[in-house]
């Protein structure tokens, strides 16, 4: 997928993958912006569960406007691949900064405390919380 352009958006690098999906960091090439993709895992596009989820999961998260959440751009297919197309932010994970890091007790409930309702609902997991340099942690759906 790396090297590929899927619509006008030119793939950079692989970031990661989970069980709803596949997300690439890529160059808009109209708008002159990096973008974060999400594609939906090519075992599930023939699952419409899945795929109902999916579009779900993009048309909610417009409405979810918050300095601490993605924005979220656009939903496309483009030769039978669904993606989400949504803001790029740079950083790690909630996931990798626990993993590498040592982290006090009130360092993690500080970071992961302010989320904690999102993982009660089944909407996030450590995965989906990614902090930047500037120390703001964003749910990245």
């Amino acid at each position: 997928m790396v090297g590929k352009t899927i619509s006008h958006y030119g793939i950079l690098e692989k970031l990661g993958e989970g069980g709803m999906g596949v997300v690439y960091k890529a160059q808009d090439t109209k708008l002159k912006r990096t973008v974060a993709l999400k594609f939906l895992p090519q075992e599930h596009l023939c699952d419409s569960e899945s795929k109902a989820r999916f579009v779900h999961e993009a048309k909610a998260a417009p409405s979810l406007n918050h300095p601490n959440i993605t924005t979220m751009h656009e939903i496309g297919d483009f030769e039978g691949q669904m993606f989400i197309v949504m803001e790029y932010c740079e950083g790690k994970t909630l996931k990798r900064i626990i993993e590498k890091e040592t982290l006090s007790a009130k360092k993690i409930l500080d970071k992961g405390t302010r989320y904690s309702h999102h993982w009660l609902h089944g909407l996030a997991q450590t995965d989906d919380l990614q902090g930047g340099e500037d120390r703001l942690m964003r749910l990245t759906l």
